[in-house]
């Protein structure tokens, strides 16, 4: 597992758009691949279910740079962002671990509803990670230390058509730095572990074979 150093995260410093982006391609996004891929059978194995690994284009930009990356785990080989997925994400100050509902999931009614049904019984385990306000925010807006709280965050994900669910880790850049490979998987897993929970809640969409 190639990790971060801290020259990495001053990619993100980087003012123009085209040398950001060869910078997130040649340097960033080869890291976020060898730990998506070091970190993928064994959060695969928590949630037991096979999870593939897809590292952030940014196809789209043409303009922007990107103010963060990521390396997604999920259920489809084809892609991601139509359903829940864990992250690794990756900004000038932090990196995240993340369980993601974006605003492109198919099923944000069903997992609402399954998440008020069991919300009780998970809250008091997600005490030691935070809610970000949505999948690019560096800094969560809150934790999530009392049920109510808890209750509170499946309606994010419906309340608006770009609504998400974000809850996660974050860990400074300067703490990143000193973490060694094996520390950091520990950590990693540890946080994906907890956060299976709300994945679980997710029902993957059954393909259809001729």
């Amino acid at each position: 597992m190639d990790l971060f150093t801290s020259r990495d995260f001053k990619v993100f410093d980087l003012p123009g758009f085209h040398e950001r982006m060869e910078a997130l391609r040649s340097v960033i996004r080869p890291k976020l691949t060898s730990i998506g891929e070091a970190l993928a059978p064994q959060v695969s194995a928590a949630v037991d279910r096979p999870l593939f690994v897809h590292v952030a284009k940014h196809a789209r930009r043409t303009v922007n740079p990107p103010n963060d990356t990521w390396a997604a785990l999920g259920c489809d080989a084809r892609g991601y962002k139509k359903d829940v997925h864990f992250r690794v994400a990756v900004s000038r100050h932090c990196v995240r671990l993340l369980f993601t509902a974006g605003a492109e999931y198919y099923d944000k009614i069903g997992w609402v509803r399954a998440w008020n049904g069991q919300v009780a019984g998970i809250a008091k385990n997600l005490k030691e990670l935070s809610w970000f306000k949505n999948e690019h925010e560096e800094e969560p807006t809150s934790g999530i230390q009392s049920l109510a709280e808890a209750r509170k965050l499946g309606g994010e994900l419906t309340r608006r058509r770009d609504g998400q669910f974000v809850v996660g880790r974050r860990i400074g850049a300067r703490e990143f730095t000193r973490m060694g490979p094996k520390e950091f998987e520990a950590v990693a897993i540890e946080t994906f572990r907890t956060l299976g929970q709300l994945f679980n809640l997710h029902e993957p969409r059954k393909v259809l074979r001729t």
